[in-house]
């Protein structure tokens, strides 16, 4: 699905689920709340242990370009202007003054 078809579609379900809404019909909001937030990939919501329904694992799918293994942990960035160290030179590290030998 490209993403303005996604769009579209959940533009579709929010108007559908305002109606259920206005309607008293509170299940049908709920499930069209929750099938807009799987579309638009957010994360699921909690569901008490009361509910009868049966228990399932969603998925949600990352945002585009976070794909992977840790790609929810940020980043942290260096202050602005600051700039990488020089290499130290390796014909001298470990050397001790030769003066005070």
């Amino acid at each position: 699905m490209s993403l303005q078809s996604v769009h579209k579609k959940i533009v579709a379900l929010e108007k559908e689920m305002q109606e259920a809404a206005a309607n008293l019909d509170f299940e049908k909001a709920a499930a069209l709340r929750n099938e807009i937030d799987a579309l638009s990939g957010k994360a699921p919501r909690e569901v008490d242990a009361e509910d009868e329904g049966p228990a399932a694992t969603i998925v949600s799918q990352p945002p585009p370009g976070a794909m992977g293994l840790g790609t929810h942990i940020p980043v942290a960035e260096p202050p602005k202007g600051w700039r990488k160290p020089k290499r130290p030179d390796p014909m001298t590290s470990n050397v001790k003054n030769r003066k005070g030998r």
